[in-house]
C-alpha cells in the first residue's frame, strides 16, 4: 500500500510496511511542517499579488501559521491559497500603497483589508472560503490595559452608573475634544453640594457665543463673557 498526503498540510501518511529506512527522515520533516503550522513565520513580498505554495511532504511557504505581507503595491492584489485547504492564519499586511489586499481562495471569496488598513487579522480557511475569525469579541471583562492610541467604531459606555472616572486627580486628561458637553446628575443618588438639586444641561457652541441649553425645562442662556 502506497504512501498518501493529507488534505490540508500535505503531510505524508505512511503506509504499514513503506519508506525502509527513511520512515524517520519523512517523519520529522511532518513534523517540522506541523511546527510550521502551529508558529511558523514568513514575509512574502506581494507587489503584484502572490499564491501561497502547498507543496506535498515539504515545508511550503503557505503552511505558515503567520504571514506577513510586505512590498509596495501599485494596484489591488490577491493573495491566494489552493482550495480545500483547511487552516488558521493570522496575518498582516504591512504593504505600502494605498490599494486593497485580498486574502483569499482559489476559486473562492476572501477577506480584503481597505486601501488604508494596514493591521492584522485572524483569519481562517473552511476549504472553500477565507472567513474572518474574530470579527466581533462582544463582551470582555478583564483587568488593567496599557495600550497606545485606541480607535473607536462605537460608544464606549461605563460598566456601572455613576460608578467610574475618567482621569484621577493625580493624572489628568491633557485636552478634551467634543462637540456639544452633556452634564446631566439625574442619574445620581444625590443632587448637587449647593442646593441638592439635580439638572440636565447641554452646552453648544456659537460663532460668538458659548449657549446653554436647560434640557429640563427647554430655558435657554448664553454665557456672559469679557474680552481680555
Amino acid at each position: 500500500m502506497a504512501n498518501t498526503t493529507s488534505a490540508s498540510l500535505k503531510l505524508t501518511v505512511q503506509a504499514t510496511g513503506e519508506n525502509s529506512g527513511t520512515w524517520g527522515q519523512i517523519t520529522n520533516t511532518n513534523l517540522l511542517i506541523l511546527e510550521q503550522a502551529i508558529g511558523g513565520y514568513d514575509a512574502v513580498g506581494v507587489t503584484s499579488g502572490a499564491t501561497l505554495t502547498f507543496s506535498n511532504g515539504v515545508l511550503s511557504n503557505g503552511k505558515n501559521q503567520v504571514i506577513k505581507l510586505t512590498g509596495t503595491i501599485t494596484s489591488n492584489v490577491d493573495v491566494v491559497i489552493p482550495d480545500s485547504i483547511e487552516k488558521t492564519y493570522i496575518v498582516e499586511n504591512a504593504t505600502t500603497g494605498a490599494f486593497t489586499v485580498t486574502f483569499k481562495t482559489s476559486s473562492g471569496s476572501g477577506i480584503t483589508w481597505s486601501a488604508t488598513d494596514k493591521g492584522k487579522k485572524i483569519l481562517y480557511s473552511d476549504g472553500t472560503n477565507i472567513l474572518e475569525g474574530v470579527t466581533s469579541t462582544g463582551d470582555i471583562t478583564t483587568g488593567d490595559i496599557t495600550s497606545g492610541a485606541i480607535t473607536g467604531s462605537g460608544h464606549i459606555i461605563p460598566g456601572a452608573n455613576d460608578t467610574y472616572d475618567l482621569g484621577t486627580s493625580v493624572a489628568v486628561w491633557r485636552n478634551i475634544y467634543t462637540g456639544d458637553l452633556h452634564l446631566s446628575n439625574q442619574l445620581k443618588s444625590e443632587g448637587n453640594i449647593v442646593d441638592g438639586s439635580k439638572g440636565n444641561w447641554t452646552l453648544q457652541e456659537g460663532k460668538n457665543d458659548i449657549f446653554i441649553i436647560n434640557n429640563i425645562s427647554g430655558e435657554k442662556f448664553k454665557i456672559k463673557l469679557d474680552k481680555v
